[in-house]
């Protein structure tokens, strides 16, 4: 009788088995957002043929532009090791301030529409730059807990928000501003889409071809380490959380051109969505760790799987709680990645 067999271990298994090598390869570096993405295509076209129809992609990728401007934000915080919980305070603040604004201005200037269009664009991205210089101060300059501080900065500025308007929606908008910012196109292409796509570019060579790009990934690695080497570590968490408040905001101007009305609701469940798309993408939440076209592609999947959801016509409570289990899923697998990214040093 033999008795000397040994347990296989993780890396055996996988090195004896060329198709668990793959898996275990592209886990490690992808994280886990190619496996939720070919359960989602195989769930949701066994469910509706209507699914992987041209049209309907074409409606989520539409559809998914707000959502990838807010995660590309989370994901500049997420990498210095914080995250945002006043992304939907900021596209709320901005459409009533924005839209409040333009409704004022167009009184006094009722000739020039697209100065008045200006004059609230400046004004919503304006309280957008408060509420990311609010979370800096603490964050940077009093090492508040990310957490505390956004989530202050939230329910001040819902508050605020909610002062303006007394809960009614801001109408009144000048038709230009939601003919062009909502539903215009350039060169074929509809603005808000052009709009996201020149953002991801301007984030991609911020993050990959500047300075400021790898201080932040030095600062989610080990934020002593980038002070001791000399990084200004304020500066640098000041520019992420300034940044992140900022693409809020421009999410929360297309917002209101579209739905044509400065809403108070607008952005409700986006922190959530946003940190889920992140976290799905392989953004670390101990930060340090994430790729930009991972994030496009994260917040892609998660507007994907809301529709494929509506298609299977579950209702928008339970679409909450299976987004929520995602979440919690995503963050439990990132840490099994963690632990395999560590073995492997």
């Amino acid at each position: 009788m033999n008795t000397s067999a040994q347990p296989v271990t993780e890396t055996q298994a996988s090195a004896g088995s060329p198709i668990l090598a793959f898996l275990r390869t592209v886990f490690v570096r992808a994280g886990v957002l190619p496996f939720f993405l070919v359960a989602a295509l195989i769930i949701f076209t066994l469910a509706s043929t209507q699914f992987l129809s041209v049209q309907n992609l074409t409606n989520v990728a539409r559809q998914s532009v707000y959502l990838i401007l807010v995660s590309l934000g989370q994901m500049l915080v997420l990498i210095t090791g914080g995250f945002d919980l006043s992304v939907g305070t900021a596209i709320a603040l901005t459409s009533v301030v924005s839209a409040t604004a333009m409704v004022a201005a167009s009184g006094m200037f009722p000739d020039a529409v697209w100065l008045v269009i200006a004059l609230g664009l400046a004004a919503g991205f304006g309280s957008a730059l408060l509420i990311g210089t609010l979370n800096s101060i603490g964050i940077a300059g009093f090492s508040v807990s990310p957490f505390i501080m956004t989530l202050g900065v939230q329910s001040v500025g819902a508050g605020i928000a909610l002062f303006i308007t007394g809960g009614v929606p801001v109408s009144g908008l000048p038709y230009e501003f939601g003919e062009f910012f909502g539903f215009g196109r350039i060169v074929g292409v509809p603005v808000p889409v052009l709009v996201a796509l020149l953002a991801i570019a301007a984030m991609w060579i911020l993050m990959n071809g500047t300075r400021t790009g790898a201080q932040i990934y030095a600062v989610g690695g080990n934020i002593k380490a980038a002070h001791l080497s000399g990084i200004n570590t304020r500066r640098t968490l000041f520019t992420a959380y300034v940044v992140c408040a900022l693409l809020a905001s421009l999410a929360g101007i297309l917002l209101t051109a579209r739905v044509e009305s400065g809403e108070t609701n607008l952005g409700g469940t986006i922190a959530l969505e946003s940190i889920a798309a992140c976290v799905i993408a392989g953004v670390s939440l101990r930060g340090g760790i994430g790729r930009v076209e991972s994030v496009v592609l994260g917040a892609f999947f998660i507007v994907l799987v809301q529709n494929g959801m509506n298609i299977m016509q579950i209702g928008s409570y339970m679409q909450m709680v299976l987004l929520g289990s995602l979440l919690v899923l995503a963050v439990v697998i990132d840490q099994l990645r963690y632990r395999m990214l560590v073995g492997n040093r």
